[in-house]
């Protein structure tokens, strides 16, 4: 079985959270594929910006990362306190084992920036949020990275994106990655992409 620990720091954007739940959800109930989804979050229920709130199936305490293949990090707004729990010291470390275990991290948009902030980046391509002046590669570059304006970018075993508008994309090429490229492209097909 492959399992995907899909983390949801508060202020998470839904849209960057379902697309992992449907395409793994896709794969497993019309392909046969095994491969699970576990949320997490720092507490039971996790508010999402625009205040939907979700009831997780751990929270950080209770993961251990040898469960896991892979971290999947939604982005969020700053309004709704997503940088609170992305730039902890508990979230940082998470990610930072997860790098060290040369498992997958798959991140959405601002997704990318606290995997940045932990360290793992630094002299690696990344992307993130790319508009508003691309204020927020701005950011993502004073963690190390070496900013490529595309809307995907993949380098050392992290996926990176650059807007909401990619979040289905990303969570297919977790599917490829983890089990083939064949599933990718079926499941791909299947949901109209």
């Amino acid at each position: 079985m492959t399992n995907v620990l899909l983390f949801l720091n508060k202020g998470f954007e839904t849209m960057e959270f379902s697309p992992f739940m449907d395409v793994c959800g896709w794969a497993r109930n019309d392909y046969v594929v095994d491969i699970n989804v576990t949320t997490a979050g720092f507490k039971p229920v996790v508010s999402s910006t625009f205040n939907v709130d979700v009831m997780v199936d751990k929270v950080i305490d209770e993961i251990n990362i040898n469960d896991f293949d892979a971290l999947a990090i939604p982005g969020g707004f700053e309004e709704y306190g997503f940088y609170q729990e992305a730039y902890s010291d508990g979230f940082l470390n998470l990610i930072r084992q997860f790098h060290d275990a040369d498992k997958l991290i798959a991140t959405i948009c601002v997704g990318a920036l606290p995997v940045g902030k932990s360290g793992i980046l630094k002299g690696k391509n990344a992307t993130t949020y790319h508009l508003k002046d691309g204020y927020r590669q701005t950011e993502l570059k004073t963690f190390g990275a070496n900013i490529v304006n595309e809307p995907i970018v993949f380098d050392d075993n992290v996926i990176t994106s650059y807007c909401p508008q990619t979040a289905a994309h990303v969570a297919f090429k977790m599917l490829g990655i983890l089990i083939n490229k064949e599933t990718e492209q079926t499941v791909k097909h299947a949901m109209g992409y």
